[in-house]
């Protein structure tokens, strides 16, 4: 018998890993996963830990079978005793019942198999302990799924089929499973007409042989009436009389645990194996997924660039803005007069109108904030499209493209949040540079918000600063508020200025954008990633070496 060891331990570890991954995203080989990993979970619980940390508990051997096979009838006759239901209703068997010796019962106090009916009997042997199981292929899933779990918790299977559905496929999926985990298998051929008893078992034996199966045994059980509500004593005797046997000789009870126990540790590689693949088609999903969100996104923020750039959004108002604030020369002469601040405050105040240089730069708020709207509505619309057709994409987005095609419902004002923050930053630039003019101080005072807006205008008409350069504009060209910055500050601090405030735009439009992108970015913020499929091989592995 296999030495427990440390294997318990590195068994709860994988089970752990494989009960926590998470298949969020509708991939080809998702379901299929999920399936393997409760099988898993389920095997490790209700049979391999249990199994390790006691090998001499009770044999469990689970009846299950086809849809009216009579298995409930079966562990009736071998016990010469109703202690599970059996009728023609299908399906029958909702609640599994696990029948053991009164001696025995203490073994499945832990809940050691899953949702069972435990009744004691004193025909069971001790050492034996039988589950009539669900219909492997009942119209109820949650029966069909039953069966599976506890013939995952079996030490040995008992399949009961009859003559006439011997060869379905469901059942026989199931004994392909068994082989591949190297259960130990008894087969039960109930129903079978006297006269074709041999043809049929016959048969039968061959698709075993066929299937890998060739060292089940065999047993054979004729139609006939039924005496008192049981099979007929000469067709049951030979079955209980071998379980019995089984009971009662350790060292066979010891071969069938030991078979199915290595048989299923063994088949944990495989197993593992393939949702560890599965898990990696999840993690490639989502990164896919992610990329294109990356790419969208990336694609607005040098949407925004090129428009700060290129000069397009010096055209419309914020043309006819700029011409009025320098095209007459009125804030060249306010700032030679020395009046320039003090005649803006009495403008204001006595009009109630704004003066020409919050025209400019109200003119430029708006437009900033309609270019990043747009880049930002493109974006959301190219990750939209794209995801409905990449892996796992279409299911992420379903329900809510309508909400996600658009920008998020706080977009617009934070937008223009963001744009007024960076004038109000510009204009501390310039407020910060002419502080150490001692000679031009005052001028810079009286002129800042100007020369804040002139600034802001040279960051959207040029692609490289200030230098050498002239502030153009349409059907206009004028170098006066380049040359008075210049001359109040430096060439050398205009360029600064200029390279310092688009730089700040650019952080502020990436921290905008970065908030719509988490919008599809969280959305797969619980995919499987690379290092969760690297851990499952990793636990498996030491599964491997710990069962030596």
């Amino acid at each position: 018998m296999t030495s427990a060891g440390p294997l318990p331990d590195d068994l709860v570890r994988l089970r752990n890993q494989l009960a926590a991954v998470p298949f969020a995203l509708d991939t080809p080989g998702r379901d299929a996963a999920v399936r393997a990993v409760r099988s898993v979970v389920d095997q490790v619980d209700d049979h391999l830990l249990p199994r390790l940390r006691d090998v001499d508990a009770p044999l469990l051997v689970v009846v299950g079978g086809s849809t009216g096979a009579g298995k409930s009838t079966l562990v009736n006759s071998l016990l010469q005793a109703e202690v599970t239901r059996a009728g023609v209703l299908r399906p029958t068997t909702r609640t599994p019942v696990l029948v053991c010796a009164p001696a025995d019962r203490g073994a499945f106090a832990d809940d050691r198999v899953l949702p069972v009916q435990v009744e004691v009997h004193p025909a069971v042997p001790e050492g034996l302990a039988l589950v009539d199981a669900p219909d492997v292929d009942s119209v109820v899933e949650a029966n069909r799924d039953l069966a599976g779990q506890l013939l995952s918790a079996a030490d040995l299977w008992v399949f009961v089929t009859t003559a006439a559905r011997y060869a379905d496929a469901v059942p026989w999926d199931l004994l392909r499973t068994a082989a591949e985990r190297g259960t130990a298998l008894a087969v039960v051929l109930d129903r079978v007409p006297p006269e074709a008893t041999r043809e049929v078992a016959t048969d039968l034996a061959g698709m075993l042989e066929r299937a890998g199966l060739a060292q089940a045994r065999l047993w054979v059980v004729e139609e006939r009436p039924l005496v008192g509500g049981f099979l007929p004593e000469d067709q049951v005797a030979p079955l209980r009389g071998w379980l019995r046997g089984l009971a009662a000789d350790a060292e066979a009870r010891a071969e069938v645990v030991r078979q199915t126990l290595v048989g299923a540790l063994a088949s944990l590689d495989d197993r593992v194996a393939g949702i560890a693949r599965a898990v990696d088609e999840q993690a490639a999903a989502a990164a896919a997924l992610r990329t294109a969100a990356d790419a969208a996104y990336g694609r607005a923020a040098t949407a925004v660039d090129e428009g700060v750039r290129n000069g397009t959004l010096l055209r419309g108002e914020v043309l006819a803005r700029w011409q009025e604030f320098v095209g007459t020369g009125e804030w060249m002469r306010s700032l030679q007069a020395g009046i320039g601040r003090l005649r803006d405050r009495v403008t204001a105040a006595v009009t109630g109108r704004p003066t020409p240089a919050q025209d400019l730069t109200g003119a430029l708020e708006s437009g900033v904030e309609r270019l990043l709207c747009s880049a930002a509505e493109t974006a959301a619309e190219d990750t939209v499209t794209t995801w409905r057709g990449l892996p796992g994409g279409a299911a992420v987005v379903a329900g809510r493209e309508r909400e996600l095609s658009t920008v998020g419902p706080q977009f617009t004002e934070a937008a223009g949040r963001t744009v007024r923050d960076w004038q109000g930053a510009v204009l501390e630039l310039v407020r910060g540079e002419g502080a150490g003019k001692r000679s031009r101080a005052r001028l810079l005072s009286w002129g800042v918000n100007g020369a804040g807006a002139v600034v802001m205008v040279a960051v959207f008409a040029q692609t490289a600063g200030l230098s050498g350069a002239e502030v153009a504009v349409a059907g206009g060209t004028t170098v006066v508020g380049q040359r008075v910055l210049e001359a109040v500050f430096g060439d050398s601090a205009v360029r600064q200025l200029a390279e310092r405030a688009r730089g700040d735009l650019d952080e502020r439009t990436g921290a905008l954008l970065h908030v719509e992108h988490r919008r599809f970015t969280e959305l797969l913020d619980g995919a499987a990633g690379p290092d969760d499929a690297a851990g499952l091989r990793e636990s498996a592995r030491t599964v491997a070496r710990a069962r030596g």
